[in-house]
């Protein structure tokens, strides 16, 4: 029940936003906007307002606005009208910068969905501020330390019998060390009892230092809603430069495109979610940078696809053929939702494997 809660809440929140962006700016720019749906495929229940459908759709895998004259639309016989071009309300009868405001408000609004989860998160936890002791606080899943036998409330007192004093000191002996077993002398417990563990430093793919995956002891200051702000934001730029990097990287090739579906991304969640509701909310805002980004890629049926058309319109003075345009949409969504299911039948295979 929790995991289900916490599901329709992170994908609720990040779709509905998203959407939100297309369809206040619409309205903004005076464009009718047709329906507001979360989900696709057949409705479930709808409300009528003065010009638009407000509707929940059996698959709950994203959402759409209907903007007047984006598309053709069917009339009463049945057949596919084209806005007229002296339509004031239509979408396409606006000037190229104010569609794009109106495209580009989307993936926006998921940026600014996730500075609210992060602020929301310090606000209500205080910041971060990592010790600066030689206590190990946490262990990164799958790394060299987390199989050494070192545990949390250890403290590194040297490397290779280089003294460690201080965090600092400890993360350089580490990283000065490529490919190399390092012998680590720990105190543990009260009673500071000594040992020594062996452990090989790995790369890490991201930041290419070298590492065993420790992590500080973390304690939380509280702090006044402007700081929050200020940290909330500084988060979100620090995550979409980390996110933009590792796409870029499995774009290059350097690192494996190990792409999760939405299987996985609801397995996350579950966890995410059993872990407290701030976990929840700093789960929300990383996943809405991803959802902002992927959709400013310039794939056909999304908003960065899109985009890329209007700005070549702007520049030619001249929209492109609408047929060709809606073709290549549609080839994309196929596409999309091709490799969607693909995706999904990796996730469902992996659980299957694991569980195995």
């Amino acid at each position: 029940m929790l995991t289900t809660l916490a599901i329709v809440f992170v994908f609720g929140s990040m779709v509905m936003i998203h959407e939100f962006g297309h369809y206040i700016v619409a309205k903004w720019i005076g464009v009718k906007v047709i329906e507001f749906s979360f989900g696709f495929g057949p409705k479930i229940v709808g409300y009528q307002g003065k010009e638009t459908l407000y509707a929940l759709r059996v698959v709950p895998l994203g959402g759409f606005v209907k903007l007047h004259g984006m598309d053709a639309e069917i009339d009463e016989k049945g057949q596919a009208v084209i806005a007229s071009n002296k339509d004031a309300r239509s979408f396409m009868n606006k000037p190229v910068w104010q569609r794009m405001a109106v495209i580009a408000a989307g993936p926006v609004m998921n940026f600014v969905l996730a500075i609210i989860m992060f602020v929301s998160v310090f606000a209500y936890m205080g910041i971060p501020a990592p010790d600066s002791s030689n206590m190990i606080g946490t262990l990164v899943k799958d790394k060299p330390a987390a199989a050494s036998g070192i545990q949390p409330g250890d403290r590194i007192i040297a490397v290779n019998q280089e003294l460690t004093q201080d965090w600092a000191s400890l993360t350089e002996a580490i990283h000065s060390k490529p490919d190399q077993v390092l012998s680590l002398t720990i105190e543990r417990g009260a009673d500071k009892q000594r040992q020594t563990i062996s452990v090989k430093t790995e790369k890490d793919a991201q930041t290419g230092f070298w590492i065993i995956g420790i992590g500080p002891e973390v304690t939380y200051v509280h702090a006044s809603i402007l700081e929050s702000t200020r940290v909330g934001i500084e988060r979100s730029v620090d995550f979409t430069k980390l996110i933009i990097m590792t796409l870029t990287q499995m774009i290059t090739g350097k690192i494996p495109a190990d792409v999760g579906g939405p299987v996985m991304i609801a397995q996350v969640i579950g966890e995410g979610a059993k872990e407290g509701f701030s976990n929840l909310l700093g789960l929300t805002g990383i996943l809405s940078i991803q959802l902002g980004l992927i959709n400013l890629f310039p794939i056909p049926a999304l908003d960065g696809s899109r985009l890329v058309f209007l700005l070549i319109e702007g520049l030619r003075g001249k929209p492109l053929n609408p047929e060709k345009e809606n073709m290549i949409h549609l080839v994309g969504f196929v596409l999309l939702m091709g490799l969607m299911l693909a995706v999904t039948y990796k996730d469902v295979l992996r659980l299957f494997v694991k569980a195995g």
